[in-house]
This record gives structure tokens, sequence and C-alpha cells, in this order.
């Protein structure tokens, strides 16, 4: 629907469109018997701004007797310099306008509409990060507001070569998708590949950058993620430099960064605030952590039902002893203490702060305790399903997380139907799932598996970041050093 002469008749459209919706607000001056209205939504509008950027000019217009489309346009131009001014003739697109905090200006005999910027601040303030908590690096993390995350960016990398691509993808949500990446160092056909992944997308709304990830993932089915996210600016700045692209989501406080490698969720961004010595010390914790609670339940299983002549005489007579009275079967007991922690922790994300810590010891303490003492389960299931949970809080992602927690339940079946054979065929299986895995062309278990010699002083082992010279192999073919060759 195309902008008409008469003022009053694009206001009466706009109306119709949003089906006369209370937060509409219209205002008319008249200058010489020419209407000029201006529209807006008070909802994401600010009556200061409006009142600053365009009365005050409007009514100094009106005093010289000059108000034609040319002189408003031109006055709100030269005199506006903290606002974004455009013009548009398509209703349609003026209300995207008006829903994104514009103030629409019309004026009698005019085809086209003046659009000023007069946005109300929706949005919190940069705050500590929530998810991704350190001891010691920045302390900011993206916010809901897109100028703000970009700001963020820009802060840190001062780069020329820094782009940010814009794609508008919903078609009732109208949602802003920025493609962030350093043009020298990232492979540019991956940039290529993650346009046309976004620009193929039809969908009615894109609320938050987890939408994207069933769009953009690979075709192979897996409950690990492909994409990393993050609400920490220093990481994401740290990926841009690696060679990775960042698709930054407007109105959501994470990223996601591609490619993404296995390896990536066994570091910490704290990791490269501290002395490498210490890190690698907490890498090798990580990742025992990671085999201790995806294998334990397991291979306890396999040992107690199946596999008992592994186990040491005083140990297996010690655990027939704590078993002696519990009517299930091993498998039940370590599901049903698997299935109880996992509701806990589900209820203690979900419910107030307040109640978190009570409901914390109810569940750690009283439950485990009443079970062992009403003979369901036996003393050494609760010390291998506590083992089994707290490893599995060293890791802060919680896609990586639920994907550790199915591949657990899958090896706590395979073992109990098979014991130790059971398990090792798991195993296989899980070990052939991730090597199948592709993220933007880089296979998954990079670089471990194909293996890079070069990638391996910052996979489990890191070395100090004075001779880290070179940038991931896998990511970028151009602009590999990242250190200044002494020579």
């Amino acid at each position: 629907m195309k902008v008409e002469k008469k003022a009053i008749n694009n206001i009466e459209n706009i109306k119709k469109l949003n089906n006369y919706s209370s937060d509409i607000v219209e205002r008319n001056i008249t200058c010489y018997n020419k209407n000029i209205i201006y529209i807006y939504l008070e909802s994401v509008s600010s009556d200061d701004k409006i009142s600053d950027f365009f009365v005050q000019n409007v009514s100094t217009l009106v005093k010289k007797k000059t108000c034609i489309f040319d002189d408003i346009y031109d006055t709100l131009k030269n005199t506006i310099y903290n606002s974004h001014l455009t013009t548009s003739d398509n209703i349609e697109e003026i209300f995207t306008f008006l829903a994104s905090g514009y103030t629409c200006i019309f004026i009698d005999g005019c085809k086209e509409a003046i659009l000023i910027e007069t946005k109300m601040s929706l949005d919190r303030g940069v705050t500590e990060a929530s998810t991704e908590t350190v001891v010691r690096g920045p302390k900011d993390s993206f916010t809901e507001n897109n100028a703000k995350n970009i700001g963020l960016i820009r802060k840190r990398i001062k780069d020329p070569n820094l782009y940010f691509d814009e794609i508008t993808v919903g078609r009732r949500t109208k949602t802003k998708i920025n493609i962030i990446y350093i043009n020298d160092i990232v492979d540019n056909k991956k940039v290529y590949e993650i346009k046309k992944k976004l620009k193929k997308i039809d969908i009615d709304g894109i609320l938050d950058s987890g939408y994207l990830r069933s769009f953009l993932e690979p075709t192979q089915k897996t409950s690990f993620p492909v994409f990393q996210s993050t609400e920490r600016p220093d990481l994401a700045c740290s990926h841009l430099l690696d060679g990775k692209i960042i698709i930054m989501v407007e109105n959501s406080p994470f990223v996601l960064a591609t490619p993404t490698v296995f390896i990536d969720y066994i570091h910490n961004p704290e990791d490269y605030y501290q002395k490498a010595s210490n890190v690698n010390i907490t890498r090798i914790l990580r990742t025992l952590g990671f085999f201790m609670t995806l294998l334990t339940p397991g291979f306890y299983i396999a040992l107690t039902t199946y596999n008992q002549e592994i186990i040491p005489n005083e140990l297996l007579i010690s655990v027939a002893i704590q078993r002696d009275g519990v009517p299930f079967p091993t498998f039940f007991e370590v599901s049903l203490m698997i299935i109880a922690f996992e509701i806990l922790r589900e209820s203690d994300i979900r419910i107030p702060n307040a109640m978190g810590a009570a409901v914390s010891i109810v569940g750690a303490l009283i439950l485990g305790e009443a079970a062992v003492s009403a003979g369901i389960v036996s003393p050494i299931v609760i010390i291998i399903i506590a083992l089994t949970s707290i490893s599995g809080l060293l890791f802060s992602d919680i896609d990586f997380v639920n994907g550790l927690r199915t591949w657990r339940m899958i090896l706590i079946i395979f073992s109990s139907v098979g014991g130790l054979i059971g398990l090792v065929i798991g195993c296989i299986i899980f070990t052939t799932k991730l090597c199948s895995l592709e993220t933007e062309g880089v296979p998954y278990l990079t670089p471990i598996s194909p293996f890079y010699l070069s990638d391996q002083n910052d996979s489990i082992r890191k070395i100090p970041r004075n001779k880290m010279f070179f940038r991931p192999s896998y990511l970028t073919k151009k602009n590999k050093r990242r250190l200044k060759d002494e020579n």
C-alpha cells in the first residue's frame, strides 16, 4: 500500500493495518491549511525524543511559514545528530519502522513520509555474565540491545577489517541478524555459506539466537551442539581473532560462534587470563570430568551386574553387604537416582533464587539419606551418582551438558544389557557419531581427529600466549600468524 497525498488518509490506513491499536498516537499541526500529522507508538517511542527532535523544529518552521516537505526534511536532517532519519512511501514498511520506535511524519500533498528514530530504551544495561562466570577477566556481557552488543565488540577490536553484515529474518518479527567476522582472517567461503543459509530461512519470527540452530546445523542428527553459544564479548572477540564467525541476533543476549569443535567445550574464557601451567591442570580435570560423568554409571552397572570377577574381593564383599536388602537391580537403582537428580537440577533452575538453596539441601541430603535408610538404593549408588553429577557441573554450556546426559543414559542401557562389552560397543558408537559430525566443513573432533600437531598448543594442553604464534589451521588458511615474527 502506497502513501497517499492526503495525510489523514495515511493515518487511517496505518490504524486499520493495526486494527486501531490502543498505543497508536497521532498529533496534527496545521500550517496554511496544510496538515502536518505525526504518528508513533507510545509503547516503544520516547515522548522526550519526539519533543526534542521533531516538535520544536516543526514549530519553528510553522512560525517561519515554511512548511513544505523539503524544508521539514532538510531542517530535521541538519539539526538532528543523535537519531536516524529516512523516508518511505510504503505503508507496511512505515509500520515496521513505527514498531521499531520511529515517529512518522505525513505532510499534505506529499507521497512520501519522513521517519525519525525516537526509540524508547526498553532493555537492561550491561551487566555481569550470569551463565559463564569467571573469577578473573572482564565482567561485562551481551544484552538484548543490538547496538550495545556491537559496541561491546567494537571497543575490543578496532580493526577496519571487522565486518558487520546485516540480514533481516522473520516475516512478522523482522529480526536483524548480524554476521560478524574479520575479513582478512576468516575463510570467506564459510561466510558465504552462513549468509546463504540465513537468507533461505522463511519463518514468521525469530526471537532468540537459539531459533537459528535448527536452520544452520548440519543434517546429521546429534545431541551435541555444533554452534557454541556465549554471552561474553571477550570470548566472542577471541573467536573472531581465531578466524571464526559470530552470529548476533537482535533482542538476544547470546551470540553463536561457528565453526565449533568438541575441544571448545573443554576450554573456558578464564583459561586465557591465567598461567598456562595452571590452566593445563584445569583442562585435564575437565577432560577427566567429561569421561567420569559419561562413563561412571555405566561402568558401575557393568561391573556389579556382569563382570564381578574384575572387582577385588574385599570391595566386592563391601558392595554386596551394602546391597543386602535392596529389592531392585543395579540398573533400576542408578536410573532412579539419575532421574531424581535431573528433576532436582531442573527445579533448581526454574524456581526463584531464594528457594534454590532449600531445594538443593532437601534433595541432596534428605532425599538421598531417606532413600538409603528405606533400602531403596545402596549407599555406593549415591556416591556414584554424586560423582557423576558433580563432574557434569564442570561444563557451563547447557546444550553440551544435555548432550552428555543423553549419551550417559544410552551407555547405561548398553551396560545393563551387555556388561563391559556393551559399554565398549556404546563407546565405539559414541566416538563414531562424533567423528561423523561436521560444522561448516570442519570435523567435530578437530584437532584431535584429524590430528593437527600445530594445533595441539591450545587443545587439552595450553602453552603461554607469547609462544602461540599461529591461529588454528583448521579455521583459516590466510593470515595464519597471530604473533609478530621477531625476525
